[in-house]
């Protein structure tokens, strides 16, 4: 699952009819709504600001707009990019600037789609996972080791303390927690103390951490 971090605008021109994407993060309909209400003052010379918007996880609020276009060949060939991609709690509206030239259906998909996809790809654009974050408690000479392990396995180091003894929080993938868990307490001789273990949802961009979901 997708989510919009930061978002730009984006232009494509197709026999000199301009198509501008833009893009934004919506938790709710209304945030859709008044964002989509924005592009159209925005715009609002433009022949066209079609649609479409995907609420929550789940995707179960959604809803698209050809405004005027020729029915099924703008609002739903951009849910089917935002779908497709694995994208929620997003709001689009590409925006058209007729140029004089009729681009019949099939032109149409294909330019509102490449807007949009150009819009997606300069954008910031966070994976959702789940994991477990633990905490955990041990003595300084143990710190190295977990360290080496933590990097060696791609675990997240989210904080660490350094007072009479070290405290640290670690991000484990889901489906890694129990193999890793095992690890760290064979490698320190269960010199180790867990503190607590959470489940938790957290984003990614480009493979690397990025924050916790929520």
């Amino acid at each position: 699952m997708k989510i919009i971090l930061e978002s730009k605008e984006a232009e494509i021109v197709e026999k000199k009819s301009r198509f501008i994407a833009n893009i934004a993060a919506a938790a709710s309909e209304e945030e859709a709504t008044k964002f989509i209400e924005n592009i159209k003052k925005k715009y609002y010379d433009a022949r066209h600001n079609c649609y479409a918007y995907i609420i929550g996880e789940d995707g179960n609020k959604k809803k698209c707009s050809d405004d005027g276009e020729p029915q099924r060949s703008a609002g739903m060939p951009m849910m089917e990019v935002l779908e497709s991609q694995g994208y929620f709690d997003i709001v689009a509206v590409v925006t058209r600037y007729f140029g004089g030239t009729l681009l019949g259906v099939g032109g149409l998909i294909r330019a509102y789609q490449g807007a949009l996809t150009k819009g997606l790809s300069a954008s910031i654009t966070g994976e959702i996972h789940e994991g477990f974050r633990a905490k955990y408690r041990f003595g300084y000479d143990f710190y190295g080791k977990i360290k080496y392990i933590a990097e060696s396995e791609s675990v997240v180091i989210e904080d660490t303390v350094f007072d009479d003894m070290v405290t640290i929080s670690l991000i484990f993938k889901k489906g890694e927690s129990e193999r890793l868990q095992k690890k760290l307490t064979e490698e320190t001789n269960a010199n180790i103390e867990k503190l607590f273990l959470e489940k938790i949802k957290y984003i990614t961009v480009n493979n690397k951490w990025y924050g916790e979901y929520r």
